[in-house]
């Protein structure tokens, strides 16, 4: 079995977080788990939580407007406004939790995802620069690695089922 890359790397005096991940899948299907909402709510919490898509137009300009919900019906609402997008290589997006009727909770961070494939392997580098140091050690503190690093596993079997239909 092929070793698949997985990076998370913070850097403080940035504000600065990177990831960099390897899918045993090819980029269209990446892409698509990325950026359609059936597929992002398949995946895009971590374990025990739910992902739940209220209103998702990925364009520039648009927006996905989600909530994280726990096994007793929690809601963690976010925000995500995209301002970039080149297809199948990269989009870029500001981030920010929110309340229930979407009013963000400021500062934000802005993501930017960057796809290629090479033999058949997609490879995702994600950079995320917040705002505000303190956001970026709250995220860290909430267990953003350990939360993201599942999600991204979980993606695997995603991926998995979806090549086989």
């Amino acid at each position: 079995m092929k070793n698949f890359l997985f990076d998370f790397i913070v850097d403080k005096p940035s504000k600065t977080v990177f990831v960099n991940r390897e899918f045993d899948a090819d980029l269209s299907l990446v892409w698509d788990a990325f950026t359609t909402k059936e597929i992002l709510d398949q995946w895009w919490a971590p374990k025990p939580f739910a992902s739940r898509t209220k209103v998702m137009n990925f364009e520039v300009g648009g927006r996905r407007f989600y909530a994280m919900v726990s096994p007793e019906g929690n809601e963690h609402w976010a925000i995500q406004k995209y301002t970039s997008i080149s297809p199948k290589t990269n989009f870029k997006m500001l981030n920010a939790f929110a309340d229930a009727d979407e009013n963000p909770q400021l500062p934000g961070s802005d993501w930017d995802f960057n796809f290629s494939e090479e033999n058949g392997t997609t490879k995702v580098s994600i950079i995320i620069k917040n705002d505000s140091l303190e956001r970026m050690e709250k995220m860290i503190e909430m267990g953003f690695q350990s939360g993201f690093t599942m999600t991204l596993n979980y993606l695997d079997s995603v991926l998995e089922t979806l090549a086989k239909k």
